[in-house]
């Protein structure tokens, strides 16, 4: 078990992002190899990992106004150091940096210095509501979620059916439709778990990732007050958060390959001598591996810009992340055999994993619709 109450880290969130970095990787390191296969297997969820995640700094360097500057890159990284082990835990990762990154974004204040510090700091935990939303803005499925306005704020309804990240004291963020005088707007909202009207309920167990805490969310007649508003018309905010919210994906991809590669790498010695006829090999995997982290270096240092071939370009790198997760991840299925495609062995689990990073919102179909459309 680990012990979250002897750490000290002291103020995590001042902390250098390469150190920020380093402490994930030492963490990650040494607690996560024993961990894994309870997390796939059985679905257990790291919280007391989360948390100190949150301690050493790693869902803070890529807040506006929490950070000196805006820094993606630190938690990209982080996530990439947690991902190297096991993608459930990073995946982990991106939803509670995704709440942080939508509270900081917001006008709010009193969501950014109430629960703001918390969600960054890991002493609150949540998730992000925005698989059906995102898919709703681009036209491929109605939005789930219904608010009608009332005084202070907005009694929402309906069903999710996946959000990660969640427990009876963390938090998401959310978006409802409102139908206001014969026109609808939308409004996003951080929403606890345990607001009265609001239930959980575990109906999936998933091929990969079942250790993410995944839940259906039903909302009845949700009290949503104006002070838990996040946005209200959502329309020009999410164009602000949209780049941040896809690139922070980036960290689950980067760390997957690169564990890929070093179970390729592993296989060298007692394999090489037939693995060397596989299509595909470590250079070209470890070579593609550079050229996605420099791009997404690159678009992270400006997540804000509105230029419309800015936002294709994000839109190509995030298409690019699924499609070499599950690239690295085939070949070092290959590249292990029969000793990757037992119970438990890493490869085979790596995998399963990869496919996850090609279908979670936004999917490698909805990606290459929204590239489609942008073509017209």
């Amino acid at each position: 078990m680990l012990d979250v109450q002897s750490m000290n880290t002291g103020d995590a969130a001042a902390l250098p992002g390469a150190e920020v970095v380093e402490a994930v990787r030492a963490l990650s390191a040494r607690e996560l190899p024993s961990l894994v296969n309870r997390i796939d297997v059985d679905g257990y969820y790291p919280e007391d990992l989360m948390r100190a995640f949150g301690r050493l700094g790693a869902y803070a360097h890529h807040l506006p106004g929490k950070s000196p500057s805006v820094d993606l890159m630190t938690s990209i990284n982080a996530m990439a150091a947690a991902g190297e082990h096991c993608l459930s835990t990073s995946f982990c990762m991106w939803c509670q940096d995704a709440l942080a990154w939508y509270i900081y974004a917001s006008d709010n204040e009193h969501l950014r210095t109430g629960i703001g510090p918390q969600i960054a700091s890991g002493a609150v935990l949540g998730g992000t509501a925005l698989s059906n939303p995102m898919k709703s803005l681009f036209g491929i499925e109605p939005m789930r979620l219904k608010g009608r306005r009332v005084a202070g704020g907005y009694v929402v309804k309906g069903l999710l059916p996946y959000v990660s990240n969640l427990g009876p004291d963390h938090y998401f963020g959310g978006i409802f439709e409102v139908e206001d005088g014969g026109t609808t707007r939308n409004v996003m909202a951080a929403i606890p778990c345990a607001a009265e009207g609001l239930s959980l309920a575990d109906n999936a167990k998933f091929t990969a990732l079942d250790g993410t805490r995944t839940f259906a969310v039903q909302m009845r007649d949700v009290m949503v007050p104006d002070n838990w508003v996040i946005a209200d018309p959502v329309d020009d905010y999410i164009k602000r958060i949209r780049a941040g919210f896809i690139l922070l994906q980036a960290g689950m991809a980067f760390g997957l390959i690169r564990d890929c590669l070093r179970l390729i790498e592993q296989c060298k010695s007692p394999l090489g001598h037939v693995n060397k006829y596989l299509d595909v090999q470590a250079e070209p995997l470890a070579e593609g591996l550079a050229a996605m982290e420099a791009e997404v270096a690159r678009l992270a240092a400006t997540p804000f810009e509105s230029d419309r071939d800015y936002w294709r370009a994000v839109i190509e790198a995030r298409l690019a992340a699924g499609d070499a997760s599950v690239a690295a991840a085939h070949a070092a299925m290959l590249h292990c055999g029969a000793r990757g495609y037992v119970a438990g062995a890493t490869a085979q689990r790596r995998l399963r994993e990869a496919y996850f990073v090609a279908i979670v919102t936004p999917a490698t179909k909805q990606l290459r619709k929204m590239l489609a459309d942008m073509a017209h």
